[in-house]
């Protein structure tokens, strides 16, 4: 009894906390910084990590398991690793904007997990036997930390992308506000080619030419570091079907999509050996896998069907 409602303090408490940052966030990206908002919103990642923390640990001594077994206990998981990626850019001397945008996926993750849909899986229950084996913490772990870093990286593409729309519908605006003949335009672009970054990047396209860089550079750091959990996790899953089902691998819709997962990002990861394909290109492939992680995490528990239906749920009806 007092495990439920320390658990139940605790979740409601990282998700007030986690609302009231990304307003803060909201704020500091569309008003100047103001460090006294930036040093509260510092704390309050610091805080929701603590509570996400001590709510997994309550809840592995409450039901003396690895909470990764149903929907609910690997949504506070992966909302767990969403806090850590969350909180890494505040261990950087500079400040960014990177938390406003990742932020959103903590709330949203989060606000499922404590919503009604999930009522029936709030309360621990025995481990199924294809479960209660020593794999369920490499395996599964390894592929909720997996999805949480591709969706931060995948996320921080999709960013890229629309900063970047937008930069070039203002220019393109604007050139057509200029009264310029087709032939003094190609002058102009054959006289000042060399000198177009320099212009191009004056005063604020100077800022977000700086933030479409940052985004870029922790867009590929962070999925690359998801493409290794999401490797070992599928090995490791391959291992433990093996063992379980007595097939390396069954073609379950879970496993299926896992798969396309995985090809998607290394479809990404080969396009940025690519220098000329960097940036947008590469953002756009990563923008598919941000969808696609959705249908592979949510897909076989909306369905419940296959091999992995064990975690599927059903909704709560009065």
């Amino acid at each position: 009894m007092i495990f439920s409602i320390l658990e139940h303090i605790l979740t409601h408490i990282s998700l007030s906390v986690v609302s009231i940052v990304i307003t803060i966030r909201l704020i500091i990206l569309l008003v100047n910084e103001i460090v006294g908002l930036y040093d509260s919103s510092e704390k309050g990642i610091i805080t929701t990590f603590i509570c996400i923390t001590g709510l997994l640990v309550t809840r592995w001594i409450y039901s003396k398991h690895l909470p990764l077994s149903d929907l609910y206990e690997s949504l506070i998981f992966l909302s767990w690793s969403l806090s850590i990626i969350h909180m890494v850019p505040y261990f950087k001397k500079n400040k960014n904007h990177l938390n406003a945008i990742t932020a959103p996926i903590v709330i949203f993750t989060q606000g499922f997990a404590t919503s009604g849909f999930l009522t029936e899986m709030h309360q621990s229950v025995i481990l199924v036997p294809a479960l209660q084996s020593h794999w369920l913490m490499m395996h599964v772990s390894m592929m909720v930390l997996g999805y949480a870093a591709l969706l931060c990286g995948s996320l921080l593409s999709v960013a890229l992308i629309v900063i970047t729309f937008r930069k070039v519908i203002r220019n393109f605006e604007k050139s057509n506000n200029e009264s310029f003949s087709f032939g003094e335009i190609q002058y102009i672009n054959e006289k000042n080619n060399v000198l177009w970054n320099t212009s191009f990047i004056s005063s604020k396209n100077y800022y977000m030419s700086q933030f479409i860089q940052q985004l870029d550079h922790w867009s590929y750091r962070i999925i690359s570091l998801g493409f290794i959990f999401l490797t070992i996790g599928i090995l490791s899953g391959a291992v433990w079907a093996n063992e379980a089902w007595g097939s390396y691998w069954n073609w379950d819709p879970k496993e299926t999509w896992a798969f396309i997962t995985w090809t998607v990002f290394a479809i990404y990861l080969h396009i940025r050996t690519n220098k000329d394909l960097e940036g947008v290109n590469s953002a756009i492939v990563a923008s598919m896998g941000f969808l696609i992680i959705w249908i592979c995490y949510f897909g076989v528990n909306l369905l419940g069907i296959g091999l992995h239906s064990y975690g599927a749920f059903t909704l709560t009806s009065n």
